[in-house]
């Protein structure tokens, strides 16, 4: 007869079930080197990209030429976190849809949270590699030093953090409706994203009729706050509460469709588009 002592309680468990996942990703990623691509060569050429054009603005001693090279450092950098968390998250699923696993994910006792937690606990390890890239590759070649903006960087980019979170939300549940054809959103959404959210420059330099689009993203107010401190080292408070905002709003949203998706994707059979 067991002993009831041994047996594992269900927060253990999920413990259990969130770290198998996060491990499955972890060994897909180590006999795939070319996966790194993503979290190493992409931020170093983005830095180079970004950092070299900075470099150029910023030649002289022009104080507004100085100020534009920051703002293209920092708002990179802080960019890889929003990137490098969604497209972890996104990629999660549909590594299972590439493998032809959706169905014995389904015929486990592994919940859907469990799920989003293990992918997102790794996409959080592929995060670290990614920025620390960035923050190595700005302070050895172009003398940018990320972190000399202090403690300001943590909440912008907890903010964007939770804003990758939502958008790859949305497309798994997109993933989930319209099958495969989908997945280019995984990629291909955050490239819209980037212009309309003011990375490198104040939302009143975009086009007229953009503008309004560009002030219901959350990310715009982050990034924003970003510039914010830059300039004077002191956080912007209330953008980021009006980010932060926004934020609950899309991952709330993001989060009922994605499970909404699900539920249909279980009784109309859908299954069978990735068996």
């Amino acid at each position: 007869m067991s002993d009831p002592s041994r047996v594992p309680s269900e927060a253990a468990l999920t413990w259990l079930r969130i770290r198998a996942v996060a491990r499955r990703h972890a060994y897909v990623l180590a006999r795939s080197p070319h996966r790194l691509f993503d979290v190493t060569l992409w931020p170093l050429v983005d830095v180079l990209l970004f950092g070299a054009i900075a470099a150029f603005v910023g030649t002289g001693d022009v104080p507004a030429g100085q100020r534009a090279a920051a703002y293209l450092l920092a708002g990179i950098v802080l960019w890889h976190v929003i990137y490098q968390s969604q497209i972890a998250l996104s990629t999660g699923l549909l590594e299972e849809t590439w493998t032809r696993n959706l169905l014995n994910l389904m015929v486990t006792p592994l919940r859907e949270v469990e799920y989003v937690a293990g992918v997102a606990l790794f996409g959080m390890v592929k995060l670290a590699m990614g920025v620390t890239v960035l923050a190595v590759g700005a302070a050895a070649f172009f003398a940018f030093d990320v972190t000399g903006l202090g403690f300001g960087l943590v909440p912008i980019g907890a903010v964007l953090l939770a804003v990758g979170w939502g958008i790859s939300l949305l497309v798994m549940g997109f993933v989930l409706r319209f099958g495969t054809g989908a997945e280019a959103l995984a990629w291909g959404v955050m490239f819209v994203v980037m212009p309309l959210s003011g990375v490198f420059y104040p939302v009143d330099a975009l086009p007229g009729g953009l503008q309004p689009v560009a002030r219901a993203l959350p990310t715009t107010y982050a990034f924003d706050a970003l510039r914010h401190l830059v300039d004077t080292g002191d956080v912007a408070w209330g953008r980021l509460g009006i980010a932060a905002g926004l934020t609950v709003v899309l991952v709330a949203a993001a989060g009922t469709y994605a499970v909404r998706m699900l539920v249909r994707f279980r009784t109309r059979g859908y299954i069978s588009r990735h068996t």
